[in-house]
């Protein structure tokens, strides 16, 4: 039993033994539970309460692969010591100020000059969110029927490895690796061993923690670094790949020919970009709305389209194997798209219903209720807008289809 579900036991043993010794019969009616003092209505309310998370994390433990209370206590406790391993900036309040100023201009042209700040005060902000909400692996996939959200994912980094000829013993770099969910499921599917670099200390931390706690530390490892300059030898890896991270670099071919500077002669790059599709059209205000929370909601300074996305792989000097959309795929009748989990629902038991009027208002408040007692940094629910915002351009870009966050590229470094 883990700690955080041993102290909602415990409360719930220790409020059902006070209402054991206070009340001689449970309320059978609402008249009986009216006429009951207000400290056993209180109890009551408190046993419920706990009552019912108890039994909501048991099915969920039973049936899925999620832990909310083991999630959520993580995350509190991760809270409290948030401000002590802040790259960006001393505060989460004037860490997001400061990311919020960057993109108050309509041009991309600061963000690119400032992207270091940029990218690394976002990941800085976000990261406890995203481990808390979506798990160790920041990216999305499309679901086949009968298909859970965790197999999904793994599926998509399963076939993105299968395209780099990756074996045991390979050297295989990962790009802008967040807290190394991908490379460390990689690293069980493919026995290679996998460097991952990511420009945000705390992630790096993170995920070298995570790397020794699943016994991986001989075969993972995640190093800082800026991936547009990163410190490695000419030909270092066997292969490399990027999954949703190269579209933080402000500059596409550069990032590309950096990749290929590391990469030895005839190994495989693969990846998996944000991009602007096809049916983007920068006359229209909604499209360009939903480009812009995307941008500020997920640290980009711009979002390409796929066909530049291409023409700088071919220009970094990569021979292209294969290109696709992946979010064009047929995942079949009921099967579920990669946006699914960003958009409303009203089950209290999603993490959908915190994208309703509702949930976004319970949430915000919740965690002000939080940075009033402290167990929360000042400027956490900022944070938590911030992302907010980022949700509902990749929920209006996806079902427009005007944006993909799964463009697929495969190139070759030429072996001469």
């Amino acid at each position: 039993m883990s700690t955080p579900e041993l102290l909602v036991l415990t409360a719930f043993g220790g409020t059902a033994a006070y209402l054991y010794q206070t009340l001689e019969k449970l309320p059978s009616s609402m008249e009986e539970l009216q006429d009951a003092d207000a400290a056993s209505q209180a109890g009551l309310a408190v046993a419920g309460i706990l009552g019912g998370l108890l039994l909501l994390q048991v099915v969920l433990k039973t049936f899925t692969e999620s832990d909310p209370l083991g999630s959520t206590w993580r995350m509190l406790s991760q809270f409290r010591g948030q401000e002590g391993k802040l790259t960006s900036s001393a505060k989460v309040d004037d860490g997001i100020d400061t990311y919020n100023k960057l993109h108050e201009a309509d041009g991309a042209e600061g963000r690119n000059t400032a992207y270091k700040t940029l990218v690394n005060a976002y990941y800085d902000l976000s990261t406890l969110f995203y481990e808390w909400g979506w798990g160790q692996c920041f990216h999305f996939a499309y679901r086949f029927k009968g298909e859970s959200f965790s197999s999904a994912i793994k599926r998509h980094e399963y076939y993105l490895a299968g395209r780099l000829g990756a074996n045991a013993g390979s050297k295989v770099l990962d790009v802008g690796c967040g807290i190394g969910g991908p490379m460390r499921n990689i690293t069980r599917f493919t026995k290679a061993n996998v460097t991952g670099i990511t420009l945000n200390q705390y992630q790096v931390d993170r995920g070298n923690e995570l790397n020794r706690s699943q016994g991986l530390e001989g075969q993972c490892k995640s190093v800082q670094g800026d991936f547009m300059e990163m410190p490695f030898e000419d030909g270092s890896f066997d292969a490399a790949y990027a999954i949703e991270a190269t579209c933080h670099a402000p500059d596409r071919v550069k990032i590309y020919s950096e990749i290929k500077r590391v990469l030895k002669p005839g190994a495989v790059f693969a990846c998996y970009e944000w991009c602007m599709t096809d049916n983007y059209d920068p006359t229209n205000e909604d499209h360009r709305r939903w480009k812009k929370q995307i941008e500020e909601g997920d640290g980009l300074p711009d979002i390409i389209s796929t066909h530049e996305c291409l023409e700088a792989l071919k220009k970094a000097g990569f021979e292209i194997l294969d290109e696709r959309d992946l979010a064009e795929d047929d995942y079949g009748e009921g099967g579920r798209s990669w946006m699914l989990p960003l958009t409303p629902s009203w089950n209290p038991f999603t993490q959908r219903f915190q994208f309703t009027w509702l949930g976004a208002g319970l949430v915000y408040n919740m965690l002000r209720v939080l940075e009033f007692l402290w167990l929360a940094p000042k400027g956490t629910c900022k944070v938590e807008s911030m992302l907010l915002q980022g949700a509902f351009g990749l929920s209006g870009g996806g079902h427009s289809k005007t944006f993909t966050p799964m463009y697929l590229m495969v190139g070759r470094k030429p072996s001469n």
